[in-house]
């Protein structure tokens, strides 16, 4: 299957709190889409990996994706090596993308930043064809490398070089962040507090897409940093 736009992150819900409203804009222009998380989030103090990849399914349906997948490597220990990068290699080459959005390069969680060079370093490699990997029936995989690759940003500032207005995609963004009922502000639930969890936090994420907004002159925005200089075919592009 060929995508538009691959979005690759550490964590089930990663994706949803940082690249969801761009995602959303490029459906609603035809673009075809999909997600690929790294670990189950095993480690997470909340739920389950099974209440995790329930939880992934129906945000996904929000979201539209055409394809979801998750890499099970290894929550919190999984390496920029080797043996972590095939998979994402393999993945890479298997849905074709032209742009790929992935963590931020630093961040609070030590996952995240591990995770952007992981997939940065992943996306050259796929290029290469005699690096070899093999789709799901034991056939070679042809190289593919995207044309380009951003970084969203997520819970520690970090300046963005540009920002996608999500204004009329907020409320399905939302729609999807709290479709992981285990993991964010939810009053039903018995379970430990945790950073995710607070109410506070779900303000911030609120105040984070508005701060990016603000910066463009619309309600909701999300930044990325880029790997590579922007270009536009004219200054009419530009907002």
């Amino acid at each position: 299957m060929k995508l538009n736009i691959l979005a690759i992150a550490a964590h089930p819900d990663d994706v949803e709190m940082s690249c969801a409203g761009t995602l959303l804009a490029a459906t609603a222009v035809g673009k075809t889409i999909g997600i690929v998380d790294l670990t189950r989030g095993e480690l997470g103090t909340r739920g389950t990996p099974e209440t995790r990849a329930a939880e992934a399914a129906e945000a996904s349906q929000i979201l539209g994706v055409s394809v979801r997948e998750n890499l099970g490597l290894p929550d919190g220990f999984f390496r920029n090596d080797r043996e972590h990068q095939l998979p994402v290699i393999a993945a890479l080459r298997r849905y074709q993308p032209d742009v790929v959005l992935c963590n931020a390069i630093t961040d609070r969680h030590p996952d995240h930043g591990r995770a952007a060079q992981l997939i940065t370093d992943a996306c050259f490699l796929a290029g290469l064809r005699m690096i070899e990997t093999l789709d799901e029936t034991g056939q070679p995989q042809a190289a593919w490398r995207p044309q380009h690759v951003y970084h969203f940003i997520q819970d520690r500032p970090i300046v963005p070089d540009f920002v996608v207005d999500i204004t009329p995609h907020w409320k399905k963004k939302w729609a999807s962040i709290m479709a992981y009922k285990t993991q964010f502000f939810n009053p039903e639930l018995d379970e430990p507090s945790t950073y995710l969890s607070s109410p506070e936090f779900s303000k911030f994420m609120e105040a984070r897409a508005r701060e990016f907004g603000h910066m463009i002159g619309v309600e909701f925005g999300e930044g990325f940093t880029k790997e590579r200089a922007l270009g536009v075919r004219e200054l009419g592009d530009l907002i």
